[in-house]
């Protein structure tokens, strides 16, 4: 059975800086792209980052770039996301995807930037 379990939301002040994980099970997590998205109320979901299998390249979105970091532990079937220097636009509910010859999508796990 699939599981992709997100974890680490939760309140925080501007210019503050949240890790969020994502656990995965039940399918061969090394073999799938790993991205980040995020949902804002009234919004589109949006894609925030993303990575290949082996790491070794990373994708961000304008709005993120030089904040954000995307990692992945393949021994542990984990993709993270460090997210620094917080503005309240980056309030959403962030959800992890994996991709490849199917997809999967989190429960997604809320984050909300205000003072």
């Amino acid at each position: 059975q699939v599981h992709v379990v997100e974890s680490g939301g939760g309140l925080v002040q501007p210019g503050g800086s949240l890790r969020l994980s994502c656990a995965a099970s039940g399918f061969k997590f090394r073999s799938y792209a790993m991205s980040w998205y995020r949902q804002a109320p009234g919004k589109e979901r949006e894609l925030v980052a993303s990575i290949i299998t082996n790491g070794g390249s990373t994708n961000y979105a304008d709005s993120v770039k030089g904040r954000f970091s995307i990692s992945r532990g393949n021994a542990e079937n984990t993709v993270y996301l460090q997210m620094n220097s917080l503005k309240p636009e980056d309030t959403a509910v962030y959800y992890c995807y994996a991709q490849w010859d199917r997809v999967y999508w989190g429960q997604g796990t809320q984050v909300t930037v205000s003072s």
